[in-house]
């Protein structure tokens, strides 16, 4: 059996469409800078520097913010109480919610600025003849991936609704992920859309869900039409942050063919 991986996790690397609070800005340090530190600091002399090597390369991230690239948010990125008890830091996630077998739910007829309901994903389960099981991960295609590195990316996409989140929590689901900039609407469309409604649970509501029921959410997946609709393994394992409110994290899908 030959097993097909599929990486379907985002490029750290700066990227100007981001906003300008969110872009990662990676600092690369050249083999041969490393040549006077490792003597300088080390003071080793230049007789015992091993030949024809100009040392070591490195690099330092300057700046690059938890919810930067693709992520996992940690129940205590919602709110501080989850389920009427303290809300789990990225760190205090059980890793086996975080392996699993995979589904995917088309959702790449929605357009921009309407809502995943829950006969959307129903009617895409029914199709492909899929029934969720319990700690099943899954991840939501909007193909809005396709608008990563550039402005639109954070400012356009659909987003999943207060219901159709519960019900995957309902099923069973502890992780589940989207392949768009965030799990909800765009930000901008949100505020403006509760300020015209004078609606003050619009905003942020698949978010907010996590107070009520605990669950976690991947942003910012990409290559999911590269998957299946299920047959397949998916692995997010978060950094360990200690007290993170997210981590960056290597999605991994698994095809066993």
């Amino acid at each position: 059996m030959k097993t097909t991986l599929v990486d379907l996790t985002k490029p750290i690397q700066y990227n100007a469409g981001d906003p300008w609070f969110m872009r990662v800005k990676i600092k690369h340090k050249a083999h041969r800078k490393s040549h006077w530190l490792i003597r300088l600091a080390l003071r080793l002399p230049s007789r015992l520097f091993p030949k024809n090597w100009t040392g070591w390369a490195d690099d330092t991230i300057k700046n690059m913010g938890l919810h930067a690239t693709t992520h996992i948010d940690a129940p205590w990125h919602y709110g501080p109480v989850v389920e009427g008890k303290p809300a789990k830091t990225i760190d205090q996630i059980p890793l086996e919610w975080c392996y699993g077998e995979g589904i995917v739910i088309d959702c790449t007829h929605k357009e921009d600025f309407v809502a995943i309901t829950v006969d959307d994903l129903k009617n895409d389960l029914n199709k492909n003849g899929i029934t969720i099981q319990e700690g099943n991960i899954v991840l939501i295609r909007t193909d809005r991936d396709k608008l990563m590195g550039t402005p639109e990316f954070v400012e356009k996409g659909t987003g999943m609704s207060k219901e159709a989140t519960e019900w995957l929590i309902d099923q069973g689901v502890k992780v589940m992920g989207i392949d768009q900039w965030g799990w909800d609407l765009p930000l901008k469309y949100m505020a403006q859309k509760a300020k015209e409604l004078n609606d003050p649970e619009f905003f942020w509501e698949g978010h907010r869900v996590g107070i009520e029921k605990e669950y976690l959410h991947i942003e910012q997946l990409t290559n999911l039409g590269a998957l299946p609709p299920s047959g397949f393994k998916i692995c997010v394992f978060p950094l360990k942050i200690v007290g993170g409110s997210a981590a960056p994290a290597r999605v991994v899908a698994m095809i066993d063919a």
